[in-house]
């Protein structure tokens, strides 16, 4: 059976195709196609004709993640697959981008585009992951959509607050741990510190959360304010913004809601038996991972996220090891925020960070350990179909504890041992004895050259 691979350019309202043979040579010459019900019915009469001419064939197609230009072609090409042996993936830009530089094309074009797709697809083949149906695709938009309004909402509260310094500062005291609704609610009957000085504290009680001391409390601070800013148009901006702002609220809620209800998939079940990790980090998790068996090791899960650590030097000679930061940032971000509410909501991971902390490691370090912990639970959580249970880190943790660290040798120098008279730098040198310092620590530790105990 032949094979063959079919590359795919995708642009608002159109795409470029290409077909290539196993070694890299057009079989079919770039032809452009609309994204339209025209569009796609050609396509499939143009992979009809190819397999007329090649019975013995299989194709294998692929385009590249555009945000959402792509669905088209992909589910087009998915419902291909009932009537022609064809199989269809989705990639990620960046490694397409990557071969291509590798490649050194000088040249970037829509046509060369659709062909760098393809010559991906024959030189990483093991990389690949055919999808036979996207299950994801329904849940993935509404994830989008409640990040789109999380968005919204987050730049919203930027613009008020900024409104409210200058029309009725002292509220900002109620907002240092984020804007409640109550202030959202007071904002819209009284947007201004003139407006609230003139109010009656009982009808500020009357607003939920608000109590009585409280209102009169509001009230007190709004006739000695210092706001700078107590005309009409300031006010109505303010009451607008927090309208808007309690509508996204309200909506973002509701659709959580939804997606929680109608997500009713084991693994996102399984996630939320961990204490920070609730029904819309879950599925956003989820979303990201996928399926856990594309990850064969730990190693390779965190690498994903971008949690590993990397070895990382500056130009001065200082060194040290750093979260990479390599791939994309949504999960990393969705991680972020788990580790912040595990922080406070899971004793292990508190337990952890505060362990860390004391011994004087920085705040945000100490974050970025407990997000590389968290990511290795849900990985072993995923992995065997087991809820959170926190004595299973623990027991792993105990055994680690126990077992005697081995003194491994420098394949690099398996060889030849350090040779003194080597002219070597003084940098080399510091290394070189550095090293030897710590297989001496390591060996008395482990009793290699460790003093023999006094007889009774």
């Amino acid at each position: 059976m032949q094979k063959y691979y079919l590359g795919i350019d995708v642009s608002k309202g159109y795409a470029d195709f290409v077909i290539l043979d196993s070694k890299k040579q057009p079989i079919k010459e770039n032809f452009q196609m609309d994204d339209t019900f025209v569009g796609h019915c050609h396509l499939h009469d143009r992979l009809h004709e190819f397999y007329i001419n090649h019975p013995d064939s299989k194709i294998y197609a692929a385009v590249e993640s555009t945000g959402g230009y792509e669905n088209n072609w992909f589910n087009s090409l998915i419902k291909f697959q009932s009537s022609f042996n064809l199989e269809t993936a989705r990639l990620n830009p960046l490694g397409v981008h990557a071969n291509s530089k590798a490649d050194m094309k000088r040249n970037v074009t829509d046509k060369i585009s659709a062909q760098n797709v393809a010559e991906f697809l024959i030189a990483h083949s093991e990389k690949v992951s055919y999808q036979q149906q996207d299950y994801w695709a329904s849940l993935r938009k509404q994830w989008g959509f409640i990040k789109m309004l999380t968005k919204q909402s987050t730049q919203l509260l930027n613009q008020i607050e900024s409104l409210i310094y200058s029309a009725n500062p002292e509220l900002l005291v109620y907002c240092k741990d984020g804007m409640p609704d109550w202030i959202l609610k007071l904002l819209l009957r009284y947007p201004t510190a003139a407006n609230l000085s003139k109010a009656k504290a009982s009808s500020v009680a009357s607003i939920p959360y608000v109590s009585s001391a409280r209102a009169k409390e509001l009230v007190a601070t709004a006739k000695q304010s210092v706001a700078s800013s107590t005309d009409r148009i300031t006010g109505q901006l303010i009451a607008a913004t927090a309208k808007q702002i309690l509508h996204l609220k309200k909506t973002i809620a509701s659709q959580t809601k939804i997606m929680a209800k109608d997500c009713s998939l084991p693994e996102v079940d399984l996630l939320k038996t961990f204490s920070g990790i609730n029904d819309l980090s879950a599925t956003g998790l989820m979303l990201q991972i996928q399926s856990v068996e594309r990850f064969p090791s730990v190693k390779k899960f965190a690498s994903f996220f971008g949690i590993h650590p990397v070895f990382k030097i500056s130009g001065d000679g200082t060194s040290g090891f750093r979260m990479s930061k390599q791939g994309r940032k949504e999960p990393r971000r969705i991680l972020f925020m788990v580790a912040l509410t595990a922080i406070r909501s899971n004793p292990l991971i508190r337990e952890i960070y505060q362990d860390r902390v004391q011994k004087g490691m920085e705040k945000m370090a100490a974050i970025g350990l407990c997000m590389h912990k968290i990511l290795r639970i849900i990985y072993g959580m995923l992995k065997h179909n087991r809820a959170f249970d926190p004595e299973v880190d623990r027991k792993n943790r105990e055994k680690m504890a126990k077992s005697h660290k081995k003194v491994h040798q420098d394949k690099n120098r398996r060889y030849q041992g350090f040779d003194p008279k080597a002219p070597i730098s003084r940098r080399q040198k510091m290394k070189r004895k550095e090293w030897e310092q710590s297989q001496s620590d390591n060996n008395t530790k482990s009793g290699i050259i460790a003093p023999i105990p006094a007889s009774a």
